[in-house]
């Protein structure tokens, strides 16, 4: 009989910034739930990559002095990179797509003509609002206080020629699948998705750019380039070999799948994406889920704010399946979570080292103690059986089902709930028994002890088992040390009690999980995250020192003043000068033109007090006279001119003399 398939993908990576603990949150997630099935015995598919083209990624390549293409390469195949990150949280994928890998490029060019071929895309022009840091087009009425709903930040009118995908034509027909179909989970991102993009009316969507080149040109109009969300969301067919011949696996059973993504994708993912696929012919996925955020401070990560969670640190200090354990434990999986440090270590000691690392390891010592490493054959039946056997024994033998049920309804967290009844049970357990008051008289109580040993060694292994989608390596140091061979970790033996041979031999080995001081560990991850910050600082050049003297009476000829900004402006025909309107105390405006406008809009710079050389003889820039320098200073970062203005506090009231 075949294997059942599963297909199950993590939205792919646009890698134009660090990578933080969020991005890791759902890899980590969706990894679980593929090591999940593969516990099942069930043919897995993982899916994971990079979206890699775009206006962003262009503009930060030009930043870097570098192609979009070598800029790419280094955030995904370089040290430290994405591909580093996944080998390093214990990804299994099966598969990882980039967008510029040629066999997707060549499908997405096939995709975008089909779709035009059927007359679901056509030529029109551009005009509204978009947002680059998210590539994304939004109507006036979509905005939220005049800025991008998703990220909050600032908008810029566009206007250009553009190909666009009636996507209102298959209005219903989404409106029909999200209402009355599981398709999108959990079921409150259907409420947002109606409400607020179905109800106002679906507009048809904007499919190609012209205003940069990076991106895939559309083979028939190559002014054109394929815009990023018919590119990026077609990775999940493409990657099985959708119109291309790098795969072979579109029609094989894996298609459709499980789409893992973040909330602030939900809308390309369950509007956009099935109405892609229904232009084309194609069955859309069998679920989208859409998780939450992990929050920062009550923000959601982001390296614009500064608040970034550099996971390479966390993995580092605590351990790779320290930091698996607390992203899956501690968030429920469809709602956002507020990380923090202390709650990390909090979870380490209470969950892994009090609970589970204290299970087996009182359990191994005491069978290493008692019995030599090894229990007497006949220890799994007990002549006087006590009611707490069977309670444990009852709770162990139902968790697998409890658990299933969790898993299948991406509840990860509810799953692992219900695992730590068990083992927090075992640990009473022990206490109940009080092996060490029975290994008093071995001769009237050894067969209890062995007993007694054994049934928290079975606990302990059913628990194993369903733990080790999410702590796989720690898992395999579990069963080493309880003695479990391979035959008895299976997904079948999950929901057996009495697999584990009797006498299976059993070391205590390292304790799987120390117990962590929580000031010494945060001291300590505060000094790593510092260090690596100061790593991460560019390499700056600032210009030599002069060896020519000036005498001191010459420096003292130049008048430095504090000036405020009344007004500026950019001047007229010149793309580098600002015209600034300042109060220099003497009650008369003083007018400086300073070439900055590469470095400054002209309003971030209204009410800003600077510094000024004011007995410099005027002179004429443009047709207008300006009397004095700003002062500001230079460096060189990646081979690009930097300057910043010199701004001081603004309780320096304007004239203050510099001495």
């Amino acid at each position: 009989m075949e294997k059942k398939k599963f297909y199950i993908t993590t939205p792919i990576y646009y890698p134009s910034d660090k990578l933080h603990i969020g991005h890791t949150y759902c890899t980590v997630a969706t990894d679980t739930l593929a090591r999940y099935h593969r516990l099942r015995g069930e043919d897995v598919m993982f899916l994971t990559g990079t979206d890699e083209h775009g206006q962003k990624i262009e503009t930060k390549a030009k930043e870097a002095g570098v192609t979009p293409k070598e800029f790419v390469d280094n955030i995904v195949e370089g040290p430290r990179g994405v591909k580093d990150l996944w080998k390093l949280m214990n990804i299994s994928n099966d598969r990882f797509i980039r967008t510029t890998d040629d066999y997707h490029v060549e499908s997405v060019q096939k995709i975008f003509k089909k779709m035009y071929d059927k007359g679901d895309i056509y030529k029109g022009t551009y005009k509204g609002k978009y947002c680059t840091p998210c590539e994304s087009f939004w109507t006036e009425s979509q905005l939220v206080d005049g800025k991008c709903p998703d990220c909050g930040r600032e908008v810029q009118d566009a206007e250009e020629e553009a190909y666009f995908f009636r996507l209102s034509k298959y209005a219903d027909r989404i409106r029909d699948l999200l209402e009355n179909t599981d398709f999108l989970q959990p079921r409150s991102r259907v409420h947002e998705m109606v409400k607020n993009f179905l109800d106002p009316g679906l507009e048809d969507l904007c499919v190609s750019r012209t205003s940069f080149s990076w991106g895939i040109p559309v083979d028939f109009d190559p002014k054109h380039v394929v815009y990023v969300w018919v590119d990026a969301l077609s990775n999940y067919i493409t990657a099985l070999g959708y119109d291309n011949d790098r795969y072979h696996d579109y029609d094989k059973g894996w298609w459709p799948g499980v789409n893992i993504v973040g909330k602030e994708i939900v809308r390309f993912h369950s509007i956009i994406w099935p109405a892609m696929l229904m232009s084309l012919g194609e069955p859309v996925p069998k679920h989208v889920f859409g998780h939450g955020w992990l929050l920062l401070d009550g923000g959601k990560m982001s390296k614009s704010k500064g608040n970034v969670v550099d996971p390479y640190i966390l993995a580092e200090k605590f351990g790779v399946d320290a930091l698996r354990f607390f992203l899956m434990r501690t968030f429920p999986f469809g709602s956002d979570g507020n990380f923090s440090n202390e709650l990390l270590i909090q979870t380490i000691n209470t969950d892994l080292a009090n609970d589970l690392g204290n299970l087996v390891s009182r359990t191994t010592a005491m069978v290493g103690k008692y019995f030599g490493g090894a229990l007497p054959a006949g220890c799994r039946t007990c002549a006087e059986p006590q009611p707490f056997d069977q309670e444990l024994r009852t709770l162990a033998e139902g968790l697998r089902s409890v658990y299933e049920e969790d898993m299948e309804t991406f509840a990860p967290h509810k799953a692992l709930d219900e695992v730590f009844k068990v083992i927090q049970r075992a640990n009473k357990y022990i206490d109940e028994n009080a092996p060490w008051a029975l290994a008093k008289d071995m001769e009237a109580n050894g067969k209890r002890l062995a007993h007694v040993l054994y049934n928290l060694l079975e606990a302990t292994r059913i628990c194993g088992i369903l733990l080790t989608p999410f702590m796989p390596e720690s898992c395999e140091k579990l069963f080493a040390q309880i003695g479990a061979p391979a035959e008895s970790r299976t997904w079948d033996a999950a929901a057996e009690w009495g697999v584990l041979p009797e006498t299976a031999a059993v070391t205590k080995g390292e304790n799987l999980f120390p117990r962590l001081d929580m000031d010494k560990a945060l001291e300590e991850l505060e000094a790593a995250e510092a260090e690596a910050k100061k790593a991460a600082l560019p390499a700056v050049e600032v210009e030599p020192q002069l060896t020519e003297k000036v005498d001191f009476d010459t420096f003292c000829k130049s008048d430095f003043r504090a000036v405020k900004v009344k007004a500026c402006e950019a001047v007229k025909k010149s793309e580098k000068l600002l015209r600034f309107t300042l109060d220099d105390g003497t009650g008369v405006d003083r007018q400086i033109l300073s070439g900055i406008h590469k470095w400054y809009e002209p309003e971030d710079l209204v009410g800003k007090t600077l510094i000024a050389i004011v007995n410099l003889p005027p002179r004429k820039m443009m047709g207008l006279e300006s009397n004095g320098m700003l002062i500001s200073a230079v460096h060189t970062e990646h081979g690009e001119e930097c300057l910043h203005l010199i701004m001081v506090d603004d309780s320096i009231p304007a004239g203050a003399k510099l001495c």
